[in-house]
């Protein structure tokens, strides 16, 4: 590397596209200069030399990178979760010195956060979790950024991360959302919302097709339609665009082209088993992630094809009607999906003693992630209005909307389950919601079967305390006693 005077106020460390992205939006920001680093030398070689304009300090060493940074120094690991991260993080506390920031912007599992904090924090560097969402145009053009740590760090990263999110009504999209692993806690959430937003999407075009038999394009159409409403929103306005795509090749719609087996990279599946974990029910966003799982199972639904199905053909008799219901249950699912994503990090913040803002992270999620949306802000209305809603659902202007698209829903799942069309994440969103509603649930039975077969104890109705049946078969020989 040539000598130089020139320091750089933030580094980024790992220049695959993600990290090169990131690299050349700190770059084009006014007061930002940027350090790099790889492994592999070549790709930073590639990357400086693409883009000369940005004026990045390259390093070919973790002592140079170290060296090339203004203090506290400032470096965002841009590397693959696991391993990858965990051997840059080691290396960069070799070099860099207390209050120094490590940032990993990768899709880390949180509780690996909370450990790698933990240790870092003992060399006396800040280690700072941060969620980055918007894929490789967000990154380039301005993310949604949801970062942990401590105040310290915040203090130094917050205008740096400022400077390269996206803005939403004149607002940076990003946040300190709280301690050690709390950012990507959030990501983490934000991605098993996205799992349950692509799922509808997906149940909405497959009901509308079977249905309406309407083309690929026509439904496209449809869902450019849905964009200038109360549906607008990213997913919607992309599931548009891939609609209209015509394969080269064979002039079919690619829609029909592209397998139907669905990838997954491990963020859906920490939602759902984070949830387990805290007994939070997220039953919409557990069944897209197994909807993904099914859809790659082949040889079980290759066997399963001849499996009998409903015996009379399914037919819409009014497909605007029609079109208008799973609008109408589209919106009603996706509001089940933030409400379940939210309780979810109600319980996080709570177990893990994080302060988290829910009003703000509905904020940061309207520019550049992947799921903002236009009803993103009645989200921090919600919020602002009643910090401590039991369930985002049930404010106001969510029960309202739930009130004008709760019939149009039963439908929808109605002539699913008629037709044999396979739509869990509308279903299951129902159960949710009328289990909500329930003034009582068959949890009864269940608490007196665990009592019958394991002496588990059941509270009762009429009286407080904890209580066990001796179960003999005989009524009049069934009597409760006070377990201590």
């Amino acid at each position: 590397m040539a000598e130089t005077t020139t320091k750089a106020n933030i580094g980024v460390v790992g220049l695959a596209v993600m990290g090169s992205n990131l690299a050349r939006n700190l770059a084009s920001r006014e007061g930002n200069t940027v350090a790099v680093f790889n492994r592999s030398y070549e790709k930073t070689e590639t990357l400086t030399s693409e883009h000369p304009e940005a004026g990045f300090i390259p390093a070919t060493t973790y002592a140079e990178f170290a060296e090339s940074l203004t203090t506290p120094r400032t470096a965002i690991i841009m590397v693959q979760a696991g391993r990858g991260t965990d051997a840059v993080i080691d290396e960069l506390t070799k070099v860099f010195e207390p209050g120094d920031i490590i940032v990993d912007g990768g899709n880390a599992l949180f509780t690996d956060t909370i450990r790698r904090e933990k240790a870092v924090r003992e060399t006396g560097i800040n280690f700072v979790g941060a969620g980055i969402s918007g894929g490789e145009e967000g990154a380039l053009n301005g993310p949604s950024i949801m970062p942990g740590g401590s105040a310290e760090a915040w203090e130094t990263l917050g205008p740096i991360l400022k400077s390269i999110a996206a803005v939403a009504e004149g607002e940076p999209c990003v946040t300190h959302v709280g301690t050690d692993g709390a950012g990507h806690f959030v990501k983490m959430i934000h991605n098993g919302i996205e799992y349950a937003d692509m799922q509808l999407i997906a149940e909405a075009y497959d009901l509308i097709r079977r249905g309406t038999n309407k083309s690929p394009a026509e439904i496209a159409d449809i869902f450019a339609e849905w964009n200038k409403g109360e549906l607008e929103s990213y997913l919607i306005e992309i599931t548009a665009e891939v609609l209209r795509q015509v394969d080269a090749e064979t002039g079919n719609p690619l829609v029909d082209v592209i397998l139907d087996q669905a990838g997954a990279k491990g963020t859906g599946a920490w939602t759902v088993q984070t949830a387990l974990d805290l007994g939070i029910p997220v039953s919409g966003i557990a069944e897209a992630v197994f909807a993904r799982s099914l859809s790659s199972k082949p040889a079980q639904r290759a066997a399963s094809s001849d499996l009998p199905g409903p015996s009379e053909a399914w037919t819409v008799n009014d497909p605007d009607g029609f079109v208008e219901d799973v609008r109408r249950a589209l919106y009603a699912s996706k509001i089940i999906a933030y409400s379940q994503g939210f309780d979810e990090i109600v319980a996080g913040a709570e177990q893990y003693g994080w302060d988290i803002k829910k009003g703000d992270i509905a904020k940061i999620w309207r520019g550049g992630c992947i799921i903002r949306a236009q009803f993103l802000n009645r989200i921090t209305e919600a919020y602002d209005e009643n910090p401590g809603l039991v369930a985002l659902l049930t404010a106001p202007y969510f029960r309202e909307a739930l009130e004008g698209t709760q019939e149009a829903w039963r439908r929808v799942v109605i002539a699913a389950a008629q037709g044999g069309i396979p739509s869990p994440a509308f279903s299951s969103s129902l159960a949710y919601y009328d289990g909500l509603r329930a003034d009582r649930l068959p949890a009864a039975l269940i608490q007196g079967q665990r009592d019958f077969f394991g002496a588990h104890t059941y509270k009762r109705v009429d009286r407080d305390g904890t209580f066990h049946t001796l179960w003999s078969g005989d009524r009049s020989e069934i009597e409760a006693v006070a377990s201590h």
